[in-house]
Formats: C-alpha cells, sequence, structure tokens
C-alpha cells in the first residue's frame, strides 16, 4: 500500500490569478465517510475528474491517530461505498481490482484485501438508493445489493427488440445507452469465511436500502412491490430474515419510504418518508422528512415536521436517544440532531453543503461540505463541540493561487406579491467602480432544487471571465418550506419565470454596475426549459445556452422515462381534462415566432429523462424563424454533462457564444496575482 500524509498531495500546477475551465480536470472532492467502530479510523471517498471518461472515486483510510493517510485502491482502480465490520476489523467496499468487480474487504491499514463476490448494477432508474452493504452483528457475513436479469431482458435485447414494460428506458444519468436492461435489485448474504454466497430475495421488485437487525435476526429493506410498479413510484419497508429468507412487510402507505436504519437496541427503525398519493420518481414536489417507528411498524411518528423543509437520510446517535440528518435551508444544506422527544439541534451550519456525514460512538461528527471557497472537505467536530477541524485540503494546490468571486444574498418581492423570492449574484473578479460588466443568468433545474453560496465551478470560472453570474431560488425550489416548493404546481412556465424576471430586474436596480445590454441566459433541465421560455418571452437577453430543457410538454410526456411527472406537477394526464390545450399553451415551442435571442442548445446524446428531441424541436424551429442558433450534442451523456472533458468543452464554448454576441465587449479584468 501506499501512504500518504493527511493532506493530500496533488501533482504541481502554475499558478493563476484566476480558475480556468480547465482547472476542472484538477480538482477533488470528498463524497462519503465513515468512522470505524472505535473512532480511530475514517475511511472517506474522494471523487476526481482526471480520468478519460466520467468522475471516478476511490477510498482513503485516515489513522486519527497518526494522522496519515493511506489510498485503498490506486490507478485506475475505482472504490466506494466503504461499511466498517462491528468488530473493526475489516472495511467493506465496492471496487474494481485485478480484474474483478464487487464487494472487497480491507483491514484498516491496508492490508488483506480479499475479494468476496461479483456485484451487477443495472441502468434501471431506482431513485435514491440507500446502503447497498450491510455487515451482520458478529462481523461473520455480508449483506450486499446486486442485480440479476429480469423476465424482459432476453426479449429486449434481442434483434427485435421487444418492449413491454411501460418504465423501458434507462436511469437518468446513464447516458450510453437507450433503453432499461431490466435487470432486477436483490439482496445477497456472503459468509467471510468461506465467500459462499447466498440469495434472500427474488422476483420483478427492485430491493435496496438496506440495514441488519441488531439481534441479527432480520435484514430491512425498501422495495417497490405494488401492482404496476412501473407506473407508481412507491417504496415500503419490509424485512427478509436470513435464516429462511422469510419476507414480512412493515409498512403500506401511500407515500415513499426511504433509507431504513435500524436504532442500536433494535426496537425502532428511522427512515425518510413523504405522505402524498402520487410521488415522482425523479423529482418530487414533497419534502422529505424523518420518522421514526417501532420495530414491528407500529406507531409510526414523524418527528421531522418539527423543520419545514427538505430533509435527508436518516443516522442514529450511538445511545439510540436521537437522530441525524441534513436540512436545505435557503441555499445551504445543515446538520441537525433531534432527538426522539426534544427539539431539533442544529450542530453544522455554516454556508456551505453538508453531504456525507457520519457519527463516532462517542458522539464525533466527521462529514463533508462544500464551502464558498472549496468543492466538499472532510472535516471533524469532537464530541465535546467547538469549531471543526479540517481533515483533507484536497484542492489547495488548484486553489490556493486562485481568486474566487463573492456570492451577495440578495431577497425581492414576487410580482404577485406572495413570496420573498431569494438570489445570489456573483460578481466578476477584479470588478472596479465605474465600469460596466455582462450578466449571466444561471437557472437551477428540478424544478425542486435550490442554488446556494457554496462554490459553484461554473459560477466562478465565468467570474473569472469578467461575467457576474445570477443565481435564483424561484418558487417551486426547496430549502424554503413546503408550501414555497408547492407554488409551481399546475403553473410551470408561469409565475416561477417571472420570480427569474424579477430578479434580473432587481438586480440591475441593486447593482447598477451591471450592462443591461449585455445579458446571458442558460440552465439545465428545468433550468434549461425556464431558459427556452423566457426567450419567447422577452428579448432582454443578447444570446442563450438553453442545456438538457423542455420546449413541448406534450411530446416530453410521451418520450420521458419518468412519466409520472406532469400527472405530479400539473395534477393530471395530459389526456384528462382540457390539460393538453395548457400544456401546450405552456411550451416554448408554440411561442418559438417570438424569438430573436440567438440560442446554442446543448443536450446529452442518450438524455432519457429529457430526450435530446426537445432540443431538436426548438432547433429546427428557430432554424425557420430565422434566429441564428447552434445545436451541441454530447455522446455517452445522458441529462446533462458528466464527463470533464464535456463540462469544458461545455464552458469553452459558452464563453465563445457570449462573447461574440455581447455588443461593444470591454477588456476583462486582469488582477494581478497575489
Amino acid at each position: 500500500m501506499r501512504h500518504f500524509p493527511l493532506w493530500l498531495v496533488l501533482v504541481a500546477l502554475p499558478l493563476c490569478a484566476q480558475l480556468q475551465p480547465t482547472d476542472l480536470y484538477h480538482l477533488r472532492s470528498v463524497t462519503d465517510a465513515a468512522f470505524s467502530p472505535n473512532g480511530n479510523h475514517i475511511a472517506y471517498v474522494v471523487q476526481s475528474n482526471d480520468g478519460p471518461g466520467r468522475p471516478y472515486e476511490q477510498i482513503w483510510i485516515l489513522d486519527l491517530r497518526s494522522g496519515k493517510s493511506l489510498q485503498l485502491s490506486a490507478g485506475a482502480d475505482s472504490s466506494g461505498n466503504p461499511e466498517w465490520s462491528p468488530n473493526g476489523e475489516w472495511l467493506a467496499y465496492n471496487g474494481d481490482s485485478s480484474g474483478k468487480s464487487g464487494l472487497f474487504i480491507a483491514r484498516a491499514d491496508g492490508s488483506g484485501i480479499r475479494f468476496l463476490a461479483p456485484v451487477e448494477s443495472t441502468n434501471s432508474p431506482e431513485p435514491h438508493i440507500g446502503r447497498t452493504v450491510a455487515w451482520s452483528p458478529d462481523s461473520r457475513q455480508i449483506a450486499f445489493v446486486s442485480a440479476q436479469p429480469g423476465p424482459e431482458t432476453k426479449d429486449a435485447t434481442g434483434d427485435p427488440m421487444v418492449i413491454t414494460r411501460y418504465l423501458y428506458k434507462p436511469d437518468y444519468w446513464e447516458g450510453n445507452s437507450h433503453f432499461n436492461d431490466n435487470r432486477r435489485l436483490h439482496i445477497f448474504v456472503v459468509d467471510l469465511a468461506s465467500a459462499k454466497v447466498r440469495q434472500l430475495t427474488k422476483g420483478t421488485g427492485y430491493e435496496h436500502s438496506i440495514d441488519w437487525s441488531p439481534d441479527g435476526k432480520e435484514i430491512i429493506y425498501a422495495a417497490e412491490h405494488g401492482p404496476d410498479a412501473d407506473r407508481f413510484f412507491n417504496y415500503d419497508l419490509f424485512t427478509v430474515r436470513p435464516s429462511d429468507g422469510a419476507i414480512h412487510q412493515l409498512t403500506a402507505t401511500e407515500g415513499v419510504e426511504y433509507y431504513p436504519r435500524w436504532s442500536p437496541d433494535g426496537l425502532r427503525i428511522a427512515f425518510a418518508a413523504t405522505k402524498r398519493g402520487l410521488t415522482d420518481r425523479e423529482t418530487n414536489m414533497e419534502d422529505t422528512h424523518v420518522w421514526v417507528m417501532n420495530s414491528d411498524g407500529s406507531d409510526r411518528r414523524e418527528i421531522g415536521a418539527a423543520i419545514d423543509d427538505r430533509q435527508g437520510a436518516p443516522e442514529w446517535a450511538a445511545d439510540g436517544s436521537a437522530v441525524y440528518f441534513t436540512v436545505q435551508d435557503r441555499g445551504n444544506d445543515r446538520l441537525y440532531r433531534l432527538p426522539l422527544n426534544g427539539s431539533p439541534q442544529l450542530i453544522v451550519g455554516e454556508t456551505g453543503w453538508v453531504g456525507a456525514f457520519s457519527v463516532a460512538r462517542d458522539g464525533a461528527i466527521a462529514y463533508t461540505v462544500a464551502s464558498p471557497s472549496d468543492f466538499a472537505e472532510l472535516l471533524l467536530r469532537s464530541a465535546a463541540g467547538g469549531a471543526a477541524r479540517p481533515l483533507t485540503d484536497l484542492n489547495r494546490q488548484v486553489l490556493g493561487g486562485k481568486q474566487l468571486a463573492p456570492v451577495e444574498a440578495f431577497s425581492y418581492l414576487s410580482d404577485d406579491f406572495k413570496w420573498n423570492v431569494e438570489a445570489f449574484l456573483t460578481k466578476p473578479i477584479g470588478f472596479t467602480a465605474g465600469r460596466k460588466y455582462p450578466l449571466i443568468l444561471n437557472i437551477h433545474g428540478g424544478p425542486h432544487g435550490q442554488q446556494g453560496p457554496e462554490l459553484n465551478f461554473r459560477n466562478q470560472v465565468y467570474a473569472a471571465h469578467g461575467y457576474a453570474v445570477l443565481n435564483v431560488n424561484y418558487r417551486g425550489s426547496t430549502g424554503y418550506g413546503q408550501k414555497f416548493a408547492d407554488a409551481v404546481f399546475a403553473d410551470q412556465d408561469g409565475h416561477e419565470a417571472m420570480d427569474v424576471l424579477y430578479a434580473v430586474n432587481a438586480a440591475l436596480r441593486r447593482y447598477p454596475w451591471i450592462d443591461r445590454d449585455r445579458m446571458g441566459i442558460e440552465g439545465v433541465s428545468y433550468g434549461g426549459q425556464l431558459t427556452d421560455w423566457l426567450i419567447t418571452q422577452t428579448n432582454i437577453f443578447k444570446a442563450a445556452i438553453p442545456i438538457a430543457g423542455i420546449t413541448n410538454f406534450i411530446s416530453y410526456n410521451y418520450m420521458t422515462y419518468y412519466n409520472q411527472y406532469e400527472a405530479m406537477e400539473w395534477g393530471a394526464y395530459p389526456h384528462q381534462d382540457h390539460l393538453m390545450d395548457i400544456l401546450w399553451e405552456r411550451s416554448p415551442l408554440k411561442h418559438v415566432a417570438n424569438v430573436s435571442t440567438p440560442t446554442m442548445f446543448m443536450h446529452g446524446e442518450n438524455d432519457p429523462d429529457v430526450p435530446i428531441a426537445e432540443a431538436e424541436q426548438m432547433y429546427v424551429a428557430l432554424k425557420d424563424v430565422g434566429v441564428e442558433t447552434v445545436f451541441v450534442r454530447y455522446p455517452r451523456e445522458g441529462h446533462g454533462m458528466r464527463e470533464p472533458k464535456h463540462q469544458v468543452d461545455n464552458m469553452e464554448r459558452a464563453f465563445a457564444w457570449y462573447d461574440r454576441h455581447f455588443a461593444a465587449p470591454q477588456p476583462k479584468p486582469t488582477p494581478a496575482i497575489p
């Protein structure tokens, strides 16, 4: 094994005063963390962008006593999903090594690496899958999730291909194919001593999000087992007995249950859930909250109701008296501790985005946080409290010599006087009073998502290029309570679009240095949809870059992989009532004759979420109208851009597009290297 000091060393790079798109290749982030049972080690996962394809992950193990980290996998091998055995002797993980792919174990010092079982995946769109590896309490067995062919697999991959499923397209990130592989996720158990593998669940359902009970008698999991699971997304919670495979259903609700976790004494189960009867597979209007119930499914309590915001997967305190979970809050993601019979306690409330976290037996917390000045790094908060201690500084040599633009928040009253809407403005680097600067409106997707003050690489590169960037958490965004998230219901391309335009007007009033004659607009997914829509409603933007946006609600509904979306967002299917007419009225394509903004479409070639035909229609329509337009298609991409080289190409093309269409561009600021 190769040992490295705590501060991970990157290849030395020449210092530059401003970020460039190609800096993305050298940036890393921490995506997961797991405390060892004795609290002496933390296994954490580092995501890198310098490979030939998509970002890849590798596990590192930090010895808190020596302060040194070792890299568990190196070279082209990937690893992730670390889970410590209860006795602390082994770390289980998924990875690739020596031509084998699947479940491995290793000791805390990186020795004894052993391959246990192959693990297969599926491209089926199963959202929000929780843990896929779980140890037995005696540390002798490991439960894991793996895929097997389903009854449609053979016909759907033949010549000709025969499609019978309603949900016949792949996951929105997949990008390498057009069709669902129809493999099903099931639960398996492997014995450490013999490496013998047993299959516990079978059938046409998808079983995942596993956790082994403290008494060793049951494994809890989430699954879809309804009569028409393709059409109606509804996870319930079940248990399976490893001894004989007997299955018991714990919940049978209209909503969805996610991320189940046994309490340390095995008497309770914590999980995240929704309550509404129609829940979408890809994006959901209803905020998930944290719940607790008895181990037999009785006495369900929505303990997370005390916080009116979207909540993440719960983790138990070691004594079982409280649960920890993240909460989206006004562009940030906070970490809370909630006693079962008490009030919420804010644990990590600094500006930024808390991602993964792990709670040690003594109450110490290891967690990842993306701050305004860095991608996600690993921090440690001791059980005694006080300031958190940084454990990694992955991007020190990349960001240390770079200037980062400040981000300011402001709010304004919506056009219908119902909401105070929040926006975030990234100022151009090297700002000089008396000069005018272009503005790029960068709209987030979802619509049930949010933008915030944590480091946004694209925004910072734009700022280094001399642009200001505006982000808007329009109605429908998360982090502002359930009523705000609901406010986009049956009104897409309506008042939320006005929220975005009002944000531009508010920014122009507050920041008179913004050049109203040099403004661009862009966004991904729902942000691409709003970009397409707004250029049909106004000509204030000199250039537009819609990325993976919907342009025709009617065609979209019948081509996307998640057909419940419009039913959830509009309250009916398109063929019901007069919704088809309304959807066409709100489609950018209907109003294409109003467009005069030069537009560059960007889209993943195999996008199953917003199929590329959405961009194809609008592209041809703009050609017919006579508007300058370009269409950039990215191979091997699904919904959005994942390959770093595509992200870099995307930004460099954006610079060229905006610079060419902004009238009389002024020289870009060139501050001195500090």
